[in-house]
């Protein structure tokens, strides 16, 4: 979900990818001690807690609305609270576990089926109730609530990281999921980018927070509702002064979509978005605003995002994925103020162009994987360890562009395309130049079960993309997409064919070995600089990459095509340059129907079997 917004471009927003991890300031004495070790009960102990008794949120004349990020948070004592939520396929429905552990004992609890429906939290698990000051209720709403959403400790024993990954995936082809809140800490229960702002007139009121009832029930949870004082304030970006204080800096601040906002203008690498759950590049995720794509390969750089306005009680620090797919992994655990097109403009062309240092999920800084200081010596071989096994999502994001200032007067196909990689061994490529040469040497690298590298390949090249926005080393021949007519003969490629690799959707985090954690999961962490000698890549277990083809030369060309039944084909290793355990789950297909007339074109996206999402 990603594209561009300067130079008088039709702009589409994009959705951050963004989890932020808050300390959560819980006064002694809201949350009891941890129990005895001999009377531990077998099950976690949940509990909802409120960080403060008031907070203070902001209405935005701009975008009217108030984000309700009440500072309420769902604590786990006597042990961790975790979900297991998969689906064997596309054609059948989520289905969630709870994972009981004890000691070395490891029990399963079957959730209700129906009860998630997705990978985005557990739905209408917080009832919100909302009075003014002459006590009448002028809102009464449930939000879903994502268990890897902003946390953290409520007792200095508690284990100093949480093992679960930091957000709850949103890409509509995620297969499997782990959330969960660690022994000892406490997840906020807003439910951020999933959530509408609500219509509240500046003033005081009270908010009534509560677990609702099926979820008690089923997880054991005290029926114990927080009470808040809500300060509602009006504010205007027009009207906020030079420098800081509470309120946004006379600076370019950043704008986040409504959660209304398409699929295919918050992807993106480029032209990449999860997880816990991540989501593209600039294209991975962000607004793109470089020029016309004059090669064949779609830019990652964009713009770095201004900082957002976030209320003092959020505790929050925002960071953005650059570039990388569609999706925020989670929802933020701030306030967004949405701007005018025109101050979305004004901001973005100010803010300068380049990658940002972070993690898609924004809950700390991601270092690089650090590249061999040199190429490898002696015979290359392919040893019979673990692989990686790469794979195809189907697209998804279609839209259809007019080809903005590029190429106006066109029709284009722009989507989103997903490639993950199913384990159990991480793909690790580093790339090498010989001083004067203008392409890196790429290697593929091998290790064994206790991390050893044992092994490399010669991989193709890596080469150097000096547009501005992008401005990166991109590995060559990783995908490729094509456009194919209903007999599934190829009719249009795309150019994009060389990528910078990063962890950007959490697509499958039940697959053996893997990571919650990656590291590269923004392209300044992989990406390299123009006088780089040496670059590492690495697509992590799990994790997938994706990338929005939205500007001409990586979309399709559809001025001239009849209508008709279309499919998009996204293909992983083309060429089969790169070693994995199984070639033949490298292609994914989706059906578009292509309608009106020149100039006016449309799409129809059907259902792919249960995923009804373009």
């Amino acid at each position: 979900m990603m594209t561009r917004s300067q130079q008088g471009r039709t702009h589409r927003l994009t959705r951050p990818s963004i989890a932020i991890a808050a300390a959560v300031a819980v006064t002694a004495g809201v949350v009891a001690a941890a129990p005895d070790a001999k009377t531990a009960e077998p099950t976690p102990k949940l509990g909802l807690v409120a960080a403060s008794t008031s907070v203070t949120l902001d209405s935005w004349k701009e975008d009217p609305g108030v984000y309700l990020d009440l500072g309420t948070y769902l604590t786990s004592e006597n042990g961790a609270f975790e979900l297991k939520v998969t689906r064997k396929s596309y054609k059948d429905p989520v289905v969630a576990q709870q994972i009981l552990r004890n000691g070395k004992k490891t029990t399963t609890k079957a959730l209700p089926a129906g009860l998630v429906k997705d990978f985005s939290g557990l739905p209408d698990f917080a009832k919100i109730a909302i009075t003014d000051a002459a006590g009448k209720t002028v809102l009464s709403k449930t939000e879903a609530f994502c268990p890897n959403n902003a946390s953290g400790r409520i007792r200095p024993d508690a284990p100093a990281n949480s093992k679960y990954p930091q957000s709850c995936p949103v890409n509509p082809f995620t297969l499997g999921s782990v959330w969960g809140v660690e022994n000892g800490w406490a997840s906020n229960t807003y439910a951020g980018y999933y959530s509408d702002p609500v219509q509240l007139a500046a003033g005081t009121y009270t908010a009534k927070i509560s677990v609702t009832k099926k979820y008690r029930d089923l997880f054991g949870i005290a029926n114990k509702p927080q009470t808040v004082k809500v300060v509602v304030r009006e504010r205007s970006w027009e009207n906020e002064g030079e420098g800081g204080g509470e309120g946004p800096a006379a600076e370019p601040r950043s704008a986040a979509p409504k959660s209304g906002a398409s699929a295919a203008s918050a992807s993106g690498h480029e032209g990449h978005a999860g997880h816990g759950g991540h989501g593209g590049h600039a294209g991975h995720g962000q607004v793109a605003d470089a020029p016309a794509a004059s090669s064949a390969h779609a830019s990652h750089g964009a713009p770095a995002r201004p900082e957002a306005p976030a209320t003092r009680t959020t505790g929050a620090a925002p960071t953005f994925n650059v570039g990388h797919g569609p999706y925020p992994p989670a929802p933020p655990a701030l306030p967004w103020a949405l701007k005018k097109e025109s101050l979305q403009r004004q901001a973005f062309s100010a803010a300068k162009v380049g990658d940002r240092a972070g993690q898609t999920d924004g809950s700390r800084q991601a270092p690089g994987a650090t590249p061999n200081a040199k190429r490898p010596t002696g015979k290359a071989t392919v040893p019979d360890v673990p692989k990686p096994d790469l794979r195809s999502l189907p697209a998804y994001g279609i839209t259809v562009s007019d080809g903005y200032e590029d190429v106006p007067g066109k029709d284009y196909l722009a989507f989103s395309a997903n490639v993950w990689n199913a384990g159990p061994a991480k793909l690790v490529v580093d790339g090498f130049r010989s001083p004067g040469k203008e392409l890196m040497d790429a290697y593929q690298y091998f290790y064994d079960a206790d991390g050893k590298q044992v092994g490399y390949t010669p991989t193709g090249t890596m080469e150097w993309d000096p547009r501005p926005g992008h401005e990166h080393w991109h590995f060559t021949d990783f995908a490729s997409y094509r456009l194919l007519k209903a007999d599934k003969k190829e009719t249009v490629r795309s150019g994009k064919e060389a990528f910078c690799l990063a962890n950007t959707d959490a697509v499958d985090y039940t697959v053996k070995n893997a990571n919650w954690h990656p590291d590269n999961t923004d392209l300044s962490t992989a990406c390299g600089q123009e006088n780089s000698i040496s670059v590492r890549e690495v697509l992590d277990v799990g994790s997938g990459d994706t990338y929005t083809q939205d500007l001409p030369g990586q979309s399709f060309d559809i001025t001239d095509l009849p209508n008709g039944t279309y499919y998009i084909q996204v293909l992983a290793n083309p060429e089969n340059r790169l070693k994995e355990t199984n070639h033949n789950n490298n292609s994914a297909l989706r059906k578009v129907v292509l309608g009106g007339k020149k100039g006016a074109r449309t799409v129809k996206v059907p259902a792919h079997h249960l995923v009804d999402a373009n």
